[in-house]
């Protein structure tokens, strides 16, 4: 392990839960960890809505306990669509993995703020205010990273491994020249925190809402203190046609909901309604001898299934394998770096199949079907409680769902190929017609 004051085996570039919980494990094997994280913590952040196979990951950093203290619990997500009379939700018990029958909405502030301090508590070294402004990978044997702290005075560090969790600043894969933008999605989002958002009773307080409108979609995410997480998902042409301020311009689409106005007819702002885009995006380049990318910082697709968190501590906790190889000199270490790489894409490209064709009408219409044909439920739920990575055979009701949303499409082939061009056109930034197409 190495000691050297301005030397040390991994520098971890973010402090979300991708580089916290990375840090925290490779602290833990008793590697020297220093975390350079730009902005201090607690800090605001949306994707309040964790997934039931995220717990393991708690637990596994030792943090689940605590994430508990500050959760509602969520036992499953509603489905609103205009196109049926009736909500559907989808619980998590119904999934094919029964052991992970819920999960929590947070405040990321919070939850953020747990993960770093424990990965510090575990041992490695945090540097709030500290920005990275360049890398030099030219010594095979050792990496130096240049920045700046909060006071805008330059700093470097000198290591033996990078791993970069700047998020959706993807420092390296900007540096490398390998960032790529997604050419089938992207999308952009609206949203506030309220008060007086009507909530559901007992045991469905704490459920995700998506509640689909013309342009794509809203959330509605209960938190423990009253306070609701309302946003919206559209396309980025939607959003560029707005006449009115952003406030205005997201109350006008609220109204233009009737489900969306029954739970938000007595809500009031509580901070600044915000925008930003959600470009799809993805790296070239994952892992390498001196460096390894994870989270947002590798790839981003589309916050619709509440998937980044737990995207970011899969790929941290499991990525730190590959690090803890490569610092070792280990034989396999190359191949545990692409096995590593092969999981993630296997999770993005299931996630990936849902998010582009989750506005379609035969995706709405077999997920909102009332009777559980061929066990299709069992298949959404799963992939809503991430059960993406694990060994419950979850691929063959993954295959008969697709099957049936294929013939779904030519049951009712001019209504899908409607929409299909409307979603190519709005990712294409063109603007398209109103009108919802899903009847």
């Amino acid at each position: 392990m190495t000691s050297s004051s301005n030397l040390c085996d991994v520098l971890v570039l973010g402090g979300g839960p991708a580089g916290s919980s990375i840090a925290a494990v490779l602290a833990e094997k008793g590697w020297h960890v220093e975390l350079w994280e730009k902005d201090p913590h607690p800090r605001f952040h949306i994707g309040e809505s964790l997934l039931p196979h995220t717990l393991p990951f708690l637990k596994q950093l030792g943090v689940l306990e605590e994430v508990e203290r500050i959760g509602l619990q969520k036992f499953g997500a509603e489905l609103v669509s205009p196109d049926h009379d009736e909500p559907v939700t989808l619980y998590f018990s119904g999934a094919m993995d029964k052991s992970q029958p819920y999960a929590f909405q947070v405040r990321r502030s919070e939850f953020d703020n747990i993960l770093l301090q424990n990965c510090q508590r575990k041992g490695a070294q945090i540097h709030e205010g500290f920005e990275v402004t360049a890398v030099d990978f030219s010594d095979p044997s050792l990496a130096i990273v240049h920045g700046k702290n909060a006071q805008g005075i330059p700093i470097s560090q000198q290591a033996r491994f990078v791993v970069d969790a700047t998020g959706r600043q993807t420092f390296l894969a900007n540096q490398f020249h390998a960032k790529q933008r997604n050419p089938h999605h992207n999308s952009a989002s609206v949203f506030g925190h309220f008060e007086g958002v009507v909530r559901h009773s007992e045991m469905d307080e704490g459920n995700i809402t998506i509640c689909w409108f013309d342009h794509g979609w809203f959330w509605i995410i209960p938190l423990p203190d009253g306070v609701t997480s309302v946003g919206m998902v559209c396309w980025p042409s939607y959003l560029k046609s707005r006449k009115d301020n952003l406030e205005e311009f997201f109350w006008q689409t609220v109204k233009s909901s009737l489900p969306m106005v029954d739970r938000m007819k007595k809500a009031k702002a509580i901070m600044p309604i915000v925008a930003t885009g959600n470009y799809s995006y993805q790296s070239s380049v994952m892992t390498g001898s001196q460096f390894l990318l994870v989270g947002d910082a590798f790839a981003f697709v589309d916050p619709i299934l509440s998937s980044g968190v737990h995207l970011a501590l899969h790929s941290g906790i499991r990525g730190a394998d590959v690090v803890d190889a490569y610092l070792q000199g280990h034989a396999q270490a190359e191949q545990k770096a692409k096995d590593f790489e092969a999981t993630v894409k296997h999770g993005l490209k299931i996630y990936s199949w849902f998010i582009y064709r989750i506005t379609q009408p035969a995706f709405r219409r077999l997920a909102m079907a009332p009777r559980n044909y061929f066990r299709i439920h069992e298949a959404i739920s799963s992939v809503l409680s991430g059960d993406v990575f694990g060994t419950t055979p979850v691929k063959l009701r993954l295959f008969l769902f697709k099957g049936l949303y294929y013939l779904m499409v030519l049951l009712d082939l001019k209504a899908n190929l409607g929409q299909y061009r409307r979603r190519k056109h709005a990712v294409e930034g063109e603007p398209v017609a109103s009108g919802w197409s899903g009847h």
